[in-house]
């Protein structure tokens, strides 16, 4: 019998954002049965087994048996936990971090389970529409993590370790610098003007749902870089009191011009 027909019970290992995540959609799945939750954390362990519904220990030693292992830690954890995690000698251990190695979980099946989302603690994402790119060590194991991976989203695809981190390094622009450039202009009206988050919310809200619905973010670029307005721009910056956001301010209107003029 195929790998693909056997997979079905999972154990989570980690209790971060991304092991929460994983674990609630592996639970939610019907075609997946949840055993356990993994985590040295011993009470975020218990508190995210009791968000899926499922048991739970601290000790990597005494994992229960399972078809699949998805170890979901920090990346510079994933081979030491690897290492020390007690599996079925005839199951598929993965890791779901963006930017590390299929080859760091040791021998036998192995592969790669990676979320392309942001995921945060106590707050629920739509799985099914989470793009998820697999590895595997062979054929056969590529498939069976590809059934996985199908029972819990509907966007599905195949990435190499390069490829993968291609991927997370896009992800990295999109997602963690464009939040930093929020805080730095939730910072900047708070000190200057005193005045909250909720004024920027709306611009936020709106330049986003502009970029997902173009055909390319750049096509919807507004503001004093694409058009152009040295003057504008060089105001802001002398308005910056900081080097470091004057260097940030330069240069991403730098980035703005050269590409809206390959519009």
């Amino acid at each position: 019998m195929s790998k693909i027909a056997n997979i079905r019970s999972v154990v989570v290992v980690g209790s971060g954002n991304v092991a929460e995540s994983v674990a609630l959609a592996v639970a939610d799945s019907f075609a997946l049965e949840l055993k356990q939750v993994v985590a040295r954390n011993a009470v975020r362990a218990e508190a995210v087994a009791q968000l899926a519904g499922c048991e739970w220990c601290s000790d990597l030693g005494e994992a229960a048996d399972a078809d699949l292992y998805i170890i979901a830690v920090s990346d510079r954890a994933v081979a030491d936990v690897a290492e020390a995690l007690r599996r079925r000698e005839d199951s598929v251990v993965v890791h779901t971090a963006g930017s590390v190695e299929m080859d760091v979980l040791g021998e036998g099946d192995r592969g790669v389970l990676y979320p392309f989302q942001t995921f945060t603690a106590g707050r629920r994402v739509d799985f099914s529409a989470v793009p998820l790119f697999v590895e595997g060590s062979d054929e056969d194991t590529t498939q069976a993590i590809e059934s996985v991976a199908n029972a819990l989203s509907q966007r599905v695809y195949r990435a190499n370790s390069k490829r993968r981190r291609e991927i997370h390094l896009t992800g990295v622009f999109a997602c963690n610098f464009v939040n930093a450039l929020y805080t730095m202009a939730t910072d900047l009206l708070d000190e200057r003007e005193g005045l909250p988050f909720d004024v920027l919310r709306p611009l936020i809200e709106e330049t986003a749902a502009k970029a997902v619905e173009a055909a390319r973010p750049r096509n919807v670029q507004t503001g004093p870089a694409v058009r152009g307005d040295k003057a504008v721009a060089e105001r802001h910056v002398a308005m910056l009191g900081e080097a470091n956001q004057q260097e940030i301010y330069k240069l991403l209107t730098d980035y703005i011009w050269q590409t809206s003029r390959k519009i």
